[in-house]
């Protein structure tokens, strides 16, 4: 599925990271950014695991099997760490509903991409949820990620014919996905991730309904 060029109310779309200059980039650069990945992976274990307190960088220079400067090295500090894994975890969910298979990637029907986008957020939320409500919290919701979060659900939307404030109705059903507000739902009133994933799939087909005519 192309994206195409934005309409004047869309956000423009963003691209997953930056491509290599050319062929010719040096073994190390690729090695290096391949040993980054999986240390951001064993880190991601971890925190799925244990939850962020658990992530530490002797934690991860031990999950990983290499050694505490290493880590260090690679990302600084703890910060640098919570930073880079979320951003990480981000190019991952971004792949997987651009290009990734069905229902979350384009094989699927439009309304079936819906669906999934907001259940597979909400799995991302559930194990890596102080993450992203830290990232709301410093500005970045309204950043790069949420642009080309509501730029593919506004052209999903249209694409199934919806009508009205598209702009306003993609940011309508993202503000359910917000970390801190299904954090709220899950730790104080009790509600499941199973229970809040069939509330965004009714909502998403209610959305798509056509409303009927009243004569």
């Amino acid at each position: 599925m192309s994206y195409g060029t934005p309409k004047s109310d869309e956000p423009p779309m963003l691209g997953i990271g930056q491509p290599l200059p050319g062929s010719a980039e040096p073994v190390e650069r690729a090695d290096a950014a391949r040993n980054r990945a999986l240390l951001l992976d064993a880190a991601q274990q971890l925190v799925r695991e244990h939850g962020v307190d658990g992530l530490t960088m002797d934690a991860l220079a031990k999950r990983a099997g290499v050694g505490k400067g290493t880590v260090f090295r690679r990302f600084g500090n703890r910060t640098g760490l919570m930073l880079a894994l979320l951003d990480h975890s981000e190019q991952k969910f971004q792949a997987a509903f651009m290009f990734g298979p069905a229902p979350l990637g384009p094989e699927a029907a439009p309304v079936e991409r819906l669906i999934a986008f907001g259940r597979t957020r909400l799995l991302d939320i559930e194990v890596e949820g102080d993450l992203h409500q830290a990232a709301e919290r410093d500005g970045r919701f309204g950043g790069g990620p949420y642009a080309l979060h509501k730029a593919h659900v506004m052209l999903l939307l249209r694409t199934v014919g919806v009508e009205g404030e598209i702009a306003l109705i993609a940011d309508t059903l993202l503000s359910t996905l917000s970390a801190a507000l299904v954090i709220y739902q899950v730790e104080v009133l009790g509600y499941t991730r199973d229970q809040i994933g069939d509330n965004w799939e009714w909502l998403v087909r209610r959305v798509v309904s056509p409303v009927p005519q009243v004569e």
